[in-house]
Order: C-alpha cells, then sequence, then structure tokens
C-alpha cells in the first residue's frame, strides 16, 4: 500500500495546481472545509508509537480555494462553511506524505455530511466537479474495508473480497448504473460486515469523488490483503 501511494503522483496527467481531500475523519452537519494558510496537525489517533505524534506535513492551506468552494456549495443549494481553525487529520496527512511528501501543493480538507447519506455525498461531489477543470485533484481518503472487529481476522478475508468484488463492478459500470449501485450499497453482499451500521464513513469519500467524477469511468488501480482483509483503490478519469 505504501509504494502504492509513493507511486500514484506519477501517473497524474500534470502536477495538481491544488488538492481537496475528502476525509473519513471529519463529519459535519453543516459541510466544512478548512480555512486556515497553515493548517497543523490534528493526531486524533491514540495508542500509537511517539514518533507518530511527532509526524510533520506543514502543506499550506488556500483561504481563497475554501472561500470559493464554499460559494461554489451554496450555489447548489449545499449549506457550507470555512471552519478557520481546524487543522489536517490523519486521514488527510498519513497518505499526503506518500503521495505528495514535498507538501509543496495547497491543500483543502473537506468534511463529509454528518447525516452519512449516500446521496448527500455524491451531491456533494457533482458540486465540485468544475474544480477538476481548473487543476484542481480531489482525492477520497477512507477504506473499502473498515470494520474494526474484522482487522486481523481471518474469517473477514471472504467477506471482504465478496464486497470488494461488488464495489469494483459497481465503480468500473458506466456512470449511471455506478451512480445506482453507490446509492444503494447497503444491499451489497457482505456489505454491513464491511462497514458496520452507522459506521459508514470511511466509505463516503468515494461517493464524493464519484459525484465529482460525472460522466468519467473509474478503475481499480490497486488491491491487496491487509491485517488478513482486502482493501482497494479506485480512479476516476
Amino acid at each position: 500500500m505504501g509504494n502504492f501511494l509513493k507511486s500514484l503522483s506519477s501517473t497524474l496527467p500534470s502536477r495538481p495546481r491544488a488538492i481537496v481531500v475528502v476525509s473519513a475523519h471529519w463529519l459535519e452537519s453543516t459541510v466544512s472545509v478548512t480555512g486556515a494558510e497553515q493548517p497543523e496537525l490534528i493526531y486524533d489517533y491514540s495508542g500509537f508509537p511517539p514518533h507518530t505524534y511527532e509526524l510533520k506535513y506543514p502543506a499550506a492551506g488556500n483561504p481563497e480555494l475554501a472561500r470559493k468552494i464554499v460559494q461554489t456549495l451554496e450555489a447548489a443549494h449545499i449549506p457550507a462553511k470555512i471552519n478557520a481553525t481546524r487543522g489536517f487529520d490523519h486521514g488527510m496527512f498519513i497518505p499526503m506524505m506518500l503521495m505528495f511528501p514535498d507538501a509543496d501543493i495547497p491543500v483543502i480538507q473537506l468534511s463529509l455530511n454528518s447525516n452519512l447519506d449516500p446521496q448527500t455525498q455524491l451531491e456533494l461531489g457533482q458540486a465540485l466537479e468544475t474544480l477538476r477543470d481548473e487543476g484542481i485533484l480531489i482525492i477520497g481518503s477512507g477504506m473499502s474495508f473498515h470494520n474494526m472487529r474484522g482487522y486481523g481476522d481471518q474469517r473477514f478475508g471472504p467477506i471482504s473480497d465478496e464486497f470488494d468484488q461488488w464495489l469494483t463492478q459497481a465503480v468500473e459500470s458506466e456512470p449511471e448504473k455506478r451512480h445506482e449501485a453507490l446509492l444503494n450499497w447497503e444491499i451489497a453482499p457482505s456489505a454491513r460486515l464491511c462497514h458496520p451500521p452507522r459506521q459508514e464513513e470511511h466509505l463516503l469519500p468515494l461517493m464524493v469523488v464519484a459525484g465529482a467524477a460525472s460522466n468519467e469511468k473509474g478503475r481499480k488501480v490497486f488491491s491487496d490483503r491487509v491485517m488478513e482483509t482486502t482493501l482497494s483503490a479506485f480512479i476516476f478519469g
């Protein structure tokens, strides 16, 4: 997984002008964006080795872009606000340290809507589609499997495989079918064993980026066995 993330930036058609990261670790009843010029890091985990609380990722924010995102969302009738004090959580800085280690590209972090409704998250992505035309990369940071009780349990290997197969087929379908499948992800095989009720926040960043992809097809670009479960990553466009 680390090697995949390290190589990902080299597959992009051009260097992003800015990056918007949708993190599973930020949920708000009103969609929010980071607005600080230099956000601090939030070490939102516990029980890890001491060095993990000393990690640095000094990427700049972009207040102007944050304001534009809020205006764009509000124009699409999606309430949104700027959080001028919130920092970057580990759903942002851990993958970004591998993908863009120089921290020389401005980053905005975008929250999910805490209602956990897939339609809401898809519409959020659809509203932000035009950012891609401006050279802004949209990253969904989550997990295709996220059941904390399942990690390390061999019984969850086949369970994660079954859901991953369905998810891959859904993402790689024609956009209209993809949209319908993702809206109804709960009825997928083993869906609630892979993402327990009210804990699906790690799947929802995928909904946002799929919404932003509009009519472009998606494809699986990575899959591996991690802690006895299958994890996959997808790209659109």
